[in-house]
Protein backbone atom coordinates (compact mmCIF):
# COMPACT_ATOMS: atom_id res chain seq x y z
CA UNK A 1 0.00 0.00 0.00
CA UNK A 2 1.18 3.73 -0.67
CA UNK A 3 2.59 5.42 2.13
CA UNK A 4 0.48 8.05 3.73
CA UNK A 5 0.92 11.37 3.07
CA UNK A 6 3.12 12.89 5.71
CA UNK A 7 0.76 16.05 7.67
CA UNK A 8 1.48 19.81 6.62
CA UNK A 9 4.54 21.23 8.48
CA UNK A 10 2.52 23.43 11.55
CA UNK A 11 2.45 27.24 9.73
CA UNK A 12 4.81 29.37 11.55
CA UNK A 13 2.49 32.97 12.41
CA UNK A 14 4.75 36.25 12.91
CA UNK A 15 4.77 37.71 15.68
CA UNK A 16 4.27 41.35 15.25
CA UNK A 17 1.75 43.16 13.90
CA UNK A 18 2.79 44.12 10.60
CA UNK A 19 3.86 40.13 9.68
CA UNK A 20 0.86 39.15 11.60
CA UNK A 21 -1.51 41.40 9.07
CA UNK A 22 0.48 40.44 5.84
CA UNK A 23 -0.24 36.85 6.78
CA UNK A 24 -3.44 36.92 7.32
CA UNK A 25 -4.22 39.19 3.68
CA UNK A 26 -2.09 36.62 2.03
CA UNK A 27 -3.55 33.62 3.34
CA UNK A 28 -4.53 30.37 1.26
CA UNK A 29 -4.95 28.07 3.95
CA UNK A 30 -8.84 27.00 3.68
CA UNK A 31 -11.23 26.90 0.91
CA UNK A 32 -12.79 30.16 1.89
CA UNK A 33 -9.75 32.26 0.36
CA UNK A 34 -11.63 31.19 -2.98
CA UNK A 35 -14.40 33.22 -2.61
CA UNK A 36 -13.43 36.50 -0.25
CA UNK A 37 -13.45 40.20 -1.23
CA UNK A 38 -11.17 41.15 1.52
CA UNK A 39 -9.31 39.39 4.24
CA UNK A 40 -11.44 40.85 7.54
CA UNK A 41 -7.92 40.99 9.86
CA UNK A 42 -9.64 43.08 12.69
CA UNK A 43 -9.59 46.61 14.28
CA UNK A 44 -9.08 48.91 17.50
CA UNK A 45 -6.59 49.63 19.90
CA UNK A 46 -3.30 47.24 19.32
CA UNK A 47 -3.33 46.73 23.48
CA UNK A 48 -6.87 47.17 24.37
CA UNK A 49 -8.08 45.82 27.36
CA UNK A 50 -11.25 44.55 26.19
CA UNK A 51 -11.04 42.24 23.18
CA UNK A 52 -14.31 41.27 20.88
CA UNK A 53 -14.20 38.29 19.22
CA UNK A 54 -17.62 37.19 16.41
CA UNK A 55 -17.79 34.31 14.32
CA UNK A 56 -16.66 35.67 10.62
CA UNK A 57 -17.33 38.87 8.00
CA UNK A 58 -20.37 39.12 6.38
CA UNK A 59 -21.05 40.74 3.16
CA UNK A 60 -20.83 44.71 4.51
CA UNK A 61 -17.56 43.59 6.61
CA UNK A 62 -15.79 41.38 3.14
CA UNK A 63 -16.59 44.70 0.96
CA UNK A 64 -14.60 47.32 3.11
CA UNK A 65 -12.50 44.47 5.34
CA UNK A 66 -13.42 45.65 8.47
CA UNK A 67 -15.14 43.66 10.87
CA UNK A 68 -18.88 45.05 12.15
CA UNK A 69 -19.72 47.53 9.86
CA UNK A 70 -23.15 47.15 9.05
CA UNK A 71 -26.40 46.97 10.70
CA UNK A 72 -24.78 44.97 14.01
CA UNK A 73 -22.05 46.83 13.68
CA UNK A 74 -23.73 50.10 14.40
CA UNK A 75 -25.92 48.50 17.54
CA UNK A 76 -21.72 46.68 18.61
CA UNK A 77 -20.93 50.13 18.84
CA UNK A 78 -23.70 51.44 20.73
CA UNK A 79 -23.35 48.43 22.49
CA UNK A 80 -19.29 49.54 23.61
CA UNK A 81 -20.16 53.14 23.85
CA UNK A 82 -23.15 52.44 26.65
CA UNK A 83 -20.10 51.42 29.03
CA UNK A 84 -17.75 53.78 27.88
CA UNK A 85 -16.05 51.90 25.01
CA UNK A 86 -14.85 52.55 21.34
CA UNK A 87 -13.26 51.28 18.48
CA UNK A 88 -11.55 54.67 17.66
CA UNK A 89 -10.62 55.33 21.62
CA UNK A 90 -7.04 54.13 22.08
CA UNK A 91 -6.70 54.53 26.02
CA UNK A 92 -7.12 52.18 28.37
CA UNK A 93 -10.11 53.76 30.03
CA UNK A 94 -11.88 52.75 26.23
CA UNK A 95 -9.87 51.01 24.02
CA UNK A 96 -11.37 48.23 22.35
CA UNK A 97 -9.97 45.33 19.33
CA UNK A 98 -12.35 43.88 17.21
CA UNK A 99 -11.44 40.56 15.57
CA UNK A 100 -13.41 37.44 14.16
CA UNK A 101 -12.81 33.78 14.50
CA UNK A 102 -12.37 33.28 10.70
CA UNK A 103 -10.64 36.07 8.90
CA UNK A 104 -13.04 36.02 5.76
CA UNK A 105 -16.40 35.96 4.97
CA UNK A 106 -18.19 31.91 4.73
CA UNK A 107 -20.03 32.37 1.54
CA UNK A 108 -23.72 32.96 2.13
CA UNK A 109 -22.71 33.96 5.56
CA UNK A 110 -23.15 30.31 6.83
CA UNK A 111 -21.15 29.34 10.13
CA UNK A 112 -17.59 29.11 9.64
CA UNK A 113 -16.61 24.96 9.28
CA UNK A 114 -14.51 23.37 12.25
CA UNK A 115 -11.19 23.41 9.95
CA UNK A 116 -11.95 26.89 8.46
CA UNK A 117 -12.31 27.74 12.01
CA UNK A 118 -8.63 25.76 12.59
CA UNK A 119 -7.05 27.38 9.91
CA UNK A 120 -7.91 30.28 11.27
CA UNK A 121 -6.91 29.91 15.07
CA UNK A 122 -3.13 30.52 15.38
CA UNK A 123 -3.86 34.05 13.73
CA UNK A 124 -7.12 35.10 16.39
CA UNK A 125 -4.23 33.07 18.89
CA UNK A 126 -1.54 35.48 17.87
CA UNK A 127 -3.71 38.75 17.99
CA UNK A 128 -4.69 37.78 21.54
CA UNK A 129 -1.29 37.16 22.62
CA UNK A 130 -0.41 40.46 20.97
CA UNK A 131 -3.11 42.24 22.67
CA UNK A 132 -3.08 40.55 26.05
CA UNK A 133 -6.22 41.89 26.50
CA UNK A 134 -8.06 42.13 30.39
CA UNK A 135 -11.00 40.45 28.98
CA UNK A 136 -12.09 38.32 25.80
CA UNK A 137 -16.09 38.91 24.84
CA UNK A 138 -17.27 36.10 22.44
CA UNK A 139 -20.03 37.50 20.15
CA UNK A 140 -23.21 34.83 19.81
CA UNK A 141 -23.21 30.85 19.61
CA UNK A 142 -20.69 30.15 16.92
CA UNK A 143 -17.67 32.34 18.12
CA UNK A 144 -18.68 30.74 21.88
CA UNK A 145 -18.64 27.50 20.32
CA UNK A 146 -15.48 27.72 18.46
CA UNK A 147 -13.66 29.33 21.24
CA UNK A 148 -14.39 26.83 23.94
CA UNK A 149 -14.75 23.81 21.55
CA UNK A 150 -18.36 23.13 23.00
CA UNK A 151 -21.55 22.22 21.22
CA UNK A 152 -23.74 23.80 24.23
CA UNK A 153 -26.49 26.26 23.18
CA UNK A 154 -25.78 29.95 24.17
CA UNK A 155 -28.22 29.95 26.77
CA UNK A 156 -26.13 27.45 28.84
CA UNK A 157 -22.80 29.32 27.81
CA UNK A 158 -23.83 33.02 29.09
CA UNK A 159 -23.14 33.63 32.87
CA UNK A 160 -19.98 32.32 33.97
CA UNK A 161 -16.33 33.16 33.78
CA UNK A 162 -14.24 31.22 30.99
CA UNK A 163 -10.28 31.09 30.66
CA UNK A 164 -9.30 30.59 26.70
CA UNK A 165 -5.78 29.32 25.36
CA UNK A 166 -2.54 29.68 27.08
CA UNK A 167 -2.78 32.55 28.62
CA UNK A 168 -5.78 31.88 30.53
CA UNK A 169 -7.12 34.52 29.35
CA UNK A 170 -10.96 35.75 31.08
CA UNK A 171 -14.03 35.46 28.80
CA UNK A 172 -17.36 36.30 28.82
CA UNK A 173 -20.01 35.83 26.18
CA UNK A 174 -22.78 37.34 25.11
CA UNK A 175 -25.79 37.66 22.44
CA UNK A 176 -24.18 38.79 19.04
CA UNK A 177 -25.76 42.00 17.90
CA UNK A 178 -27.65 40.63 14.46
CA UNK A 179 -29.46 37.94 17.22
CA UNK A 180 -30.60 41.13 18.76
CA UNK A 181 -32.07 43.04 15.39
CA UNK A 182 -33.99 39.71 15.08
CA UNK A 183 -34.93 39.35 19.16
CA UNK A 184 -35.18 42.81 20.45
CA UNK A 185 -36.89 41.74 23.61
CA UNK A 186 -33.21 39.79 25.02
CA UNK A 187 -31.67 43.01 25.02
CA UNK A 188 -32.34 43.51 28.70
CA UNK A 189 -30.14 39.84 28.91
CA UNK A 190 -27.19 41.90 26.54
CA UNK A 191 -27.53 44.77 29.15
CA UNK A 192 -26.75 42.72 32.03
CA UNK A 193 -24.10 41.17 30.52
CA UNK A 194 -22.36 44.88 29.40
CA UNK A 195 -22.77 45.48 32.93
CA UNK A 196 -20.92 42.25 34.10
CA UNK A 197 -18.16 43.65 31.53
CA UNK A 198 -18.04 46.53 32.49
CA UNK A 199 -17.73 45.78 36.26
CA UNK A 200 -14.65 42.91 35.34
CA UNK A 201 -12.98 45.59 33.17
CA UNK A 202 -13.37 47.90 36.30
CA UNK A 203 -11.49 45.55 38.98
CA UNK A 204 -8.04 46.41 39.30
CA UNK A 205 -5.64 44.23 38.16
CA UNK A 206 -4.48 41.20 40.78
CA UNK A 207 -0.57 41.30 40.56
CA UNK A 208 1.39 37.62 40.20
CA UNK A 209 1.95 36.10 43.13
Amino acid sequence: MPAAPAPAPPREVPGDWSGLRAAVAGCEACKLCRTRTHTVFGVGDEHAPLMIVGEGPGADEDARGEPFVGRAGQLLDEMLKSIGRSRQQHDAASAVFIANVVKCRPPGNRDPEADEVEACRPYLDRQIELVRPKLIVALGRVAAQRLLDTDAPLSRLRGPLYHYGAAHTPLLITYHPAYLLRSPREKAKSWDDLKKIHQFLAQPVQASP
